[in-house]
């Protein structure tokens, strides 16, 4: 009896600790711990660095989308991103009835697959410097690669640098970003 509640111990602490050094394995967005057994919904509620973004979804009507099973990968852009668009967009975004607008905007940032930074750079090299990225919006974004860091350039010329990789979610990635990438206008 000793015998097996010391086992059933032992594998109680060995689960846990695979279960911590899985979301450890995760950087923190905004403040708070990013966890690879949440989808992306459920993590983005809680960085202070994204409420835009969340408002915006929500907005949208893409919350349900987003918590399904993916795999997605998003380029989250900051509330600072957001803020940097021209004064009263994402007010005027915002709105009901521009949700079909919003809509695009929002699905510009969505790949239908799980693409971690270096799936992402292989592509880029595999290209020979530059890869297209075909989004759920049906925008194409020109992904670069340098010193290790990954841009984003969408198709207006805006050019997003991917300040924080690969926080992985229950379904898919995130990827956050620092500009809004819109399609061409």
């Amino acid at each position: 009896m000793i015998k097996s509640a010391l086992r059933t111990t032992a594998i109680a602490v060995a689960v846990s600790a695979i279960a911590f050094a899985a979301q450890a394995k995760n950087p923190m967005v905004g403040g708070a711990a990013m966890y690879p057994t949440k989808n992306i919904v459920e993590n983005a509620v809680n960085s202070k660095d994204h409420t835009t973004l969340v408002a915006a979804v929500k907005a949208a009507g893409l919350v349900s989308t987003l918590e399904g099973k993916g795999p997605f990968t998003v380029f989250a852009p900051t509330n600072e991103a957001f803020a940097a668009l021209p004064a009263g967009t994402v007010d005027m975004l915002l709105k009901p009835e521009n949700k079909a607008k919003l809509t695009k905007i929002l699905t510009c940032h969505v790949v239908a697959a799980d693409a971690m930074s270096k799936t992402v750079a292989k592509m880029i090299k595999d290209d020979g410097g530059e890869h297209d990225i075909k989004t759920v919006g049906g925008c194409v974004l020109k992904a670069k690669e340098s010193m290790g860091k990954i841009t984003l350039t969408d198709e207006n010329g805006t050019v997003a640098h991917v300040t924080i990789a690969d926080v992985k979610q229950s379904n898919g990635v995130i990827h956050v970003v620092d500009k809004v990438l819109l399609p061409k206008m």
